[in-house]
């Protein structure tokens, strides 16, 4: 495989925008990006971004609705190089924390864990329960990266878009994929 492959799960959380502009940023970096979309986020994309998932099937690589589950990425045996839930809810959160892979997201996340590759949890909820925090904790032990969306001020954003870019670099960090998606920590003074 010479291509790297990433999933992108998105679910039904407010801000859903910070998984657009994750997946455009893969895109843009030649990424083969397959996105599964739950109910809940058709129905974000509408109320928040005003777009209906037409809209991603044109940015990715391939979408899947979270109830395909004979879909080639449900299965171990098709290689991902990683998978991002951004934004994660707090039941998909309890969902891959304890293997309710009922769903295509929660599927395809354990199968990140069970073959180590990384797996990002852009959490958004705020503040958070003491169960959601157990279930982080849990699958920060289980080896996810648990990234919530709470942007760095550090880099002087001028717009919302400062704020997404942020979280979308630090997003391709963790992914090992190089970017300029935002100003790093004293970066003028190296």
């Amino acid at each position: 495989m010479n291509k790297k492959r990433i999933i992108v799960g998105l679910t039904g959380a407010s801000g859903i925008q910070y998984g657009i502009e994750v997946i455009k940023a893969l895109v843009e970096n030649k990424i083969e990006t397959h996105v599964i979309l739950t109910e809940w986020a058709k129905y974000v994309l509408k109320d928040e971004v005003g777009i209906d998932d037409r809209a991603i099937k044109q940015l990715a690589f391939r979408t899947y609705d979270s109830k395909e589950m004979d879909a080639p990425i449900s299965s171990s045996s098709t290689l991902i190089d990683g998978m991002v839930v951004i934004p994660a809810t707090v039941k998909t959160v309890s969902n891959i924390a304890n293997a309710n892979t009922g769903n295509l997201i929660s599927r395809a996340a354990d199968i990140m864990l069970k073959m180590r590759r990384p797996l990002i949890i852009g959490i958004r909820e705020t503040p958070l329960s003491p169960p959601c925090l157990q279930n982080l904790s849990n699958l920060a032990t289980y080896s996810a990266i648990i990234l919530p969306l709470s942007p760095g001020f550090y880099h002087k954003p001028q717009s919302i878009q400062d704020l997404f870019d942020f979280i979308t670099g630090k997003v391709l960090d963790c992914l090992n994929i190089p970017n300029e998606k935002y100003k790093r920590w004293h970066e003028e003074e190296e």
